[in-house]
């Protein structure tokens, strides 16, 4: 038994009927489906959380078209294995032998001229790249990269797949269908799993092997008792992966700088992507912070550009640093909330025209027909400021914008009561 693979790659599936999920992308009559049927293939990227199959489904995609499979991780690959992986396709290519499929795990993490060494052979369709990501491709794929591959999305398996998984397993694997296992709750190891199948199989396996007979019966609480106390520190592929770097999000909302700096050093410490904590912090200074503080903007951009050149482990300094600035900070979400009513207007009410008087007017014609008309030069006026309308007509008087409860917002809603009076009740 302990010669055997683990039990996630034992139950790895092979064919498109045994793959679990993913239905709107390779069920019948499913569009991903249909390109592999037809066999008319294009480049692609899977874009997804872990575990869902983007590995398992790139090397059933070759399987199913009988083509060769190169498969390369980004972590240990360099520019040097891409091109020695294109050369060897180039040669079947010359031989008039079946092209294959270059599969590259976490391309995310992909340099740009790494990626920039894929270009050629994807345009002469030397190999069909099959990317795998749980980044957004648009933030991490070069765009001549991106602009050449079809992306698909996998969404995170379903509560029914991930039972059916294991029953499966429990039936059909050699070693699990040997013992006589019932599991009474798959509540806690569905949470354990966080809807990653290959982790959901791994803690089922670690669970299993934690007891000595071959008369198993498991509950949820069976299942906290012997998984957490097992379970490593930090996943930075797995569900501690989102829920530290959520532990310090908030810790950062909730000025916590104590918090804060914890959770950073549990990333640190668990070899995350210091730029995937940098991106966070960027994100956060918009939407927690906003307009009490628009220096947290420029600082949490300065500390994503110098990560970015200065590399590791000297960047763990320029994080801490953030992190503690913005945990201290005051606090506001007046920007985030903000866009969002202004968005559910736009929702509401489709496109509403331009008020004439703010249209632009290139042409004679748009004059004489009142484009611009009576608009009114703001540094014309006393104090650059001159009332009059700017929101469409059928939402005019409607306030998105409202300052948040600090000390910078106060003078702002007060600057705003003085100019705007009533027309938007600040």
């Amino acid at each position: 038994m302990n010669n055997l693979p683990p039990l996630a790659e034992r139950m790895r599936p092979k064919s498109l009927d045994d793959y679990a999920g993913q239905k709107h992308l390779v069920g019948k009559g499913a569009v991903l489906r249909k390109a592999i049927e037809s066999g008319s293939l294009p480049s692609m990227i899977f874009w997804g959380p872990p575990g869902v199959g983007k590995t398992t489904l790139a090397y059933i995609i070759s399987q199913t078209l009988y083509r060769p499979f190169f498969s390369l991780s980004a972590i240990n690959s360099g520019v040097k294995d891409v091109r020695e992986v294109i050369e060897k396709a180039s040669q079947l290519k010359e031989l008039g032998e079946t092209l294959p499929i270059l599969f590259i795990d976490e391309i995310h993490r992909f340099s740009k001229s790494q990626q920039d060494s894929l270009l050629g052979a994807v345009e002469r369709g030397i190999v069909t790249l099959i990317g795998a990501t749980t980044e957004n491709p648009s933030f991490e794929v070069i765009s001549a990269l991106l602009s050449r591959c079809q992306v698909y999305i996998l969404q995170p398996l379903e509560e029914d797949d991930l039972v059916n998984l294991l029953d499966k397993a429990m039936k059909e694997d050699e070693v699990l269908k040997q013992k006589n296992i019932e599991v009474k709750e798959y509540e806690a190891l569905l949470r354990l799993s966080g809807g990653d199948a290959r982790k959901l199989l791994n803690i089922f396996e670690l669970l299993v092997n934690a007891f000595p007979t071959k008369r198993i019966v498991i509950t949820n609480e069976v299942a906290l008792q012997h998984v957490q106390q097992n379970m490593a520190l930090y996943d930075k592929t797995g569900e501690q992966h989102y829920d530290i770097i959520s532990a310090f999000i908030k810790s950062m909302r909730g000025s916590d700088p104590n918090g804060a700096v914890y959770w950073l050093a549990r990333m640190i410490v668990g070899g995350e992507d210091p730029l995937f904590i940098a991106r966070r912090m960027l994100i956060l200074a918009s939407e927690d912070i906003g307009n009490a503080n628009p220096n947290a903007l420029l600082l949490a951009q300065s500390c994503f550009e110098a990560v970015n050149v200065i590399g590791w482990p000297e960047s763990q300094l320029i994080l801490s640093q953030t992190a503690i600035y913005l945990a201290t900070s005051a606090k506001s979400n007046s920007a985030t909330t903000a866009i969002g009513a202004a968005i559910a207007l736009v929702k509401e009410h489709g496109d509403l025209p331009v008020p004439l008087h703010l249209r632009n007017a290139p042409t004679k014609l748009m004059k004489n027909i009142g484009y611009g008309q009576d608009y009114k030069y703001a540094h014309s006026y006393d104090g650059n400021f001159v009332d009059q309308d700017f929101l469409p007509e059928a939402i005019r008087g409607t306030k998105i914008y409202d300052p948040g409860n600090n000390s910078r917002e106060a003078e702002t809603k007060e600057k705003l009561k003085k100019l705007w009076g009533e027309r938007y009740k600040y």
